[in-house]
């Protein structure tokens, strides 16, 4: 079998360790980055397998600051990721979120607005009237309003993904099929990798990007993380209706979501407590007809005649503790770096947590400090939660 050796090892070639990888190479070339990635394909990855949304409209001041990155970048985003001249195709289209909301969730949500606006967030509050003169297909019944975030929107996950990938690797980071199955340590300080292949790794330090993986990774050293990989499932039908314009992403109360496709198509889903915890990727269509459908219908009563399309499901990396990021050293093995449990907003925040990432292990300030969502927080079981939004 064979070692080789590494200045930084990434575990997860998906978007946290594409971006990473090349943050890192972007910021010192001379490195030696190893990313490990078992399925180059990306089938299984989280981001390409997601609802794809870009957003601002959190209540927590670190995650609407890594939307707002994401959202900046994109503007030039495909000239500076070119590669020989061939640039990505994100495909952004920033038609808005529209949070609607309750009666008895208006004082959270006008808080977030409150924030976000402080933040230089281009959000809004909209009336039922403001709701039904911009989408006059939504029922609004008794709803109190909704937030609008003009600037979110929807890109190509798995282009931005392969658009990292593209450009690290252009910049001198190795990609590696192979499977990472224990984490090697060595005095109290993570060591490398021993990987499916029976070959090692060895580095100066290890980021965990396993995704949904991550916390079977992690108690390969020891370190035990509140993670769980939980079945989401999307789906995409025809409403019999058509749309003379797209449609907002809208998330209703209950926290099904929706969002016009190409096409006039219509992409939804719903995060329920019953969702299975395991590496599932199968879907059916029973949700839809039973659950997911009925409210679309209830919320636009012209789509109440549709055909199912398609769909197909993913995992949720859920941080069960809080369910936002764990980011940083772990605090019991030195130079074992994680950036995991996004909880579903990984897709999103990927450009500004590999930065993150790079920055704290070359020991440089970071642009945004995200501190707070360290992985501290885990021992000391101090959440660090949202207030309110999906």
């Amino acid at each position: 079998m064979q070692q080789t050796n590494s200045d930084v090892l990434i575990i997860g070639g998906g978007i946290m360790g594409s971006s990473t990888a090349y943050h890192l190479t972007k910021a010192d070339p001379t490195l030696k980055i190893s990313v490990v990635e078992k399925d180059p394909s990306y089938t299984y990855a989280s981001s390409a397998l997601s609802a794809t949304n870009v957003r601002v409209q959190f209540s927590l001041q670190e995650n609407i600051q890594a939307s707002q990155y994401t959202l900046k970048i994109l503007e030039n985003f495909e000239d500076e990721m070119a590669v020989e001249g061939e640039k990505p195709d994100i495909d952004y289209h920033a038609e808005g979120n529209l949070f609607i909301v309750e009666e008895k969730g208006r004082e959270l949500a006008e808080k977030a607005l409150q924030l976000q606006r402080s933040l230089d967030c281009e959000v809004e509050w909209w009336s039922p009237e403001k709701i039904r003169e911009a989408c006059p297909l939504y029922e609004t019944g008794n709803y109190a309003g909704g937030a609008f975030g003009a600037k979110d929107g929807r890109l190509d996950a798995y282009s931005l993904l392969m658009a990292y990938k593209n450009k690290a690797r252009s910049q001198g980071a190795v990609y590696i099929k192979d499977e990472a199955v224990e984490i090697l340590t060595e005095n109290g300080c993570a060591t490398g990798a021993l990987l499916a292949s029976g070959n090692t790794i060895k580095a100066g330090h290890v980021i965990n990007c396993a995704g949904p993986w991550a916390a079977r990774l992690a108690r390969t050293a020891g370190v035990a993380l509140p993670i769980e990989p939980i079945k989401r499932q999307i789906f995409v039908m025809t409403p019999a209706v058509k749309l003379e314009r797209p449609l907002p992403f809208t998330i209703l109360p209950s926290g099904f979501y929706f969002r016009t496709e190409p096409g006039g198509m219509i992409l939804m889903g719903k995060s329920l407590q019953e969702d299975p915890v395991g590496f599932d990727f199968s879907w059916d269509d029973k949700r839809y007809y039973d659950q997911l459908w009925p409210e679309l219908a209830e919320l636009i009563p012209a789509f109440d005649t549709a055909k199912l399309n398609r769909g197909w499901a993913g995992l949720y990396a859920v941080n069960t503790l809080d369910e936002n990021a764990i980011l940083g050293e772990w605090p019991n093995l030195k130079r074992f770096f994680l950036a995991n449990g996004f909880s579903g907003h990984g897709m999103q925040h990927g450009p500004a947590v590999g930065r993150y990432i790079a920055e704290i292990v070359l020991g440089v300030k970071p642009h945004l400090d995200l501190s707070r969502l360290g992985p501290e927080r885990i021992l000391e079981n101090r959440p660090l939660h949202e207030d309110g939004i999906v």
